[in-house]
């Protein structure tokens, strides 16, 4: 059962942002960048959750390039982490985990174990 669950989270993960990002793509068009770092530049509770959010884009890009040992394909893959998040990162990890064969050790530890 545990097994399961981390796919199982994951793949819901990656599509409810998948299906909420493209219904605020229509409503709102592709300006991101502009509400992200204007909201951090207005000193308040959305900006906070922006920076503390970016911050964890950024260590999960950073984990992805160790990951892969720092190599061209690691920080290729760690960038796309930090700047698509979930949408991008949830389906590296399941790819991972099914080349893992479920072992958690393996998919967090890549090139290192």
């Amino acid at each position: 059962m545990q097994n399961r669950m981390f796919p199982a989270l994951v793949t819901i993960f990656s599509a409810t942002v998948a299906v909420y990002t493209v219904v605020v793509i229509g409503r709102e068009g592709l300006n991101l960048f502009a509400v992200f770092l204007g909201n951090m530049m207005a000193w308040n509770w959305s900006g906070q959750f922006n920076l503390d959010f970016l911050t964890y884009l950024l260590l999960s890009g950073l984990w992805v390039a160790w990951r892969e040992g720092f190599s061209i394909r690691g920080w290729a893959l760690g960038a796309l982490a930090s700047v698509l998040g979930i949408v991008f990162f949830g389906p590296l990890l399941l790819l991972w985990w099914w080349q893992a064969n479920g072992r958690m050790d393996r998919v967090l530890l890549g090139t290192r174990s």
